[in-house]
């Protein structure tokens, strides 16, 4: 049995933020995949819960006129894996999204929640972070965007406030277009386990497919929070796709911009080797997606 003092259906976004400010203990749920689980190991016993999931204009993924992907944040990970918009612009979150869980855990499962709940193993968190995702959230005093790479303050935690409420998650056209991507996971299980370290890796090919012209490169449970490697991104900039030193100078240098910690699941000086192993092999399957005309899968 879970304890909750009470638990509240949302009929719209005000309404959640309405309830939100009325309730000083109350927490957000939508799929429940997190929630639950904490409140199942005694963790916030006793603690309101706010349900957003049956509000419709939370769920789904838009594109704007202007190319901006618009995903809404009570999305469950197969529905997004499986969405058109996201199979066609950027398949890559959706591979990073597949590997959560087991079939039940993506069909409750949001993205919003992987992003709110502030865990550096979050596999879409890696993604996010090289797609330079914008949290929109809304509370009592209006609507503000957080970029995702200044959402999070620290383990578990972020910059929502407690009664703001994630409305959507915006990616500009800027950010996707003509990047091919790959994210790579490691832990101790091939499923249902929790990320000892996720990596995304995603590169713009010159028009003949010879030059990098851009590079991103993202961790999770690299460091405290989920991380980009923006100096290794740079150094890769203008590189031959040919030239093998490339995976030589990631591996190398992506370890001086992380800082992972050891613990239960792995200790630190394996999770620097998996740092600098998935990078180099990320890097090459983002290539070749590249060199193959933009496919992804």
């Amino acid at each position: 049995m879970y304890d909750i003092s009470n638990y509240f259906e949302a009929r719209s976004v005000e309404d959640a933020i309405r309830l939100l400010q009325e309730h000083e203990d109350a927490e957000i749920i939508s799929g429940g995949t997190d929630v639950l689980v904490k409140l199942r190991s005694g963790k916030g016993a006793g603690e309101t819960l706010v349900s957003i999931h049956e509000i419709p204009e939370l769920h789904g993924v838009d594109r704007l006129l202007d190319g901006t992907l618009v995903l809404g944040p009570a999305t469950c990970f197969t529905d997004l894996t499986n969405d058109p918009i996201i199979q066609e612009c950027i398949p890559y979150l959706g591979e990073a999204v597949d590997t959560v869980g087991g079939p039940q855990i993506r069909n409750m499962g949001t993205i919003g929640g992987n992003v709110c709940n502030g865990a550096t193993s979050a596999d879409s968190a890696a993604t996010m972070q090289t797609l330079n995702a914008i949290v929109v959230l809304q509370g009592p005093d209006g609507t503000r965007e957080v970029p995702v790479t200044e959402f999070y303050t620290g383990p578990g935690r972020t910059v929502r406030e407690h009664a703001e409420v994630c409305i959507a998650f915006l990616i500009r056209p800027e950010d996707y277009q003509g990047f091919t991507g790959c994210y790579m996971k490691y832990g101790k299980r091939a499923s249902m386990e929790i990320a000892t370290l996720g990596c995304c890796v995603r590169v713009k090919l010159s028009e003949d497919k010879k030059t990098i012209e851009e590079a991103r490169i993202g961790y999770g449970v690299a460091a405290p929070t989920p991380i980009r490697c923006r100096n290794t991104e740079a150094l890769l900039a203008g590189k031959s796709v040919d030239d093998p030193q490339i995976y030589d100078l990631i591996g190398e240098h992506v370890l001086e911009e992380v800082n992972p910690r050891s613990s239960w699941r792995a200790s630190k000086e394996f999770r620097m080797q998996l740092i600098s192993e998935l990078a180099k092999r990320a890097l090459k399957e983002a290539i070749a997606r590249g060199k193959d005309g933009g496919k992804d899968a």
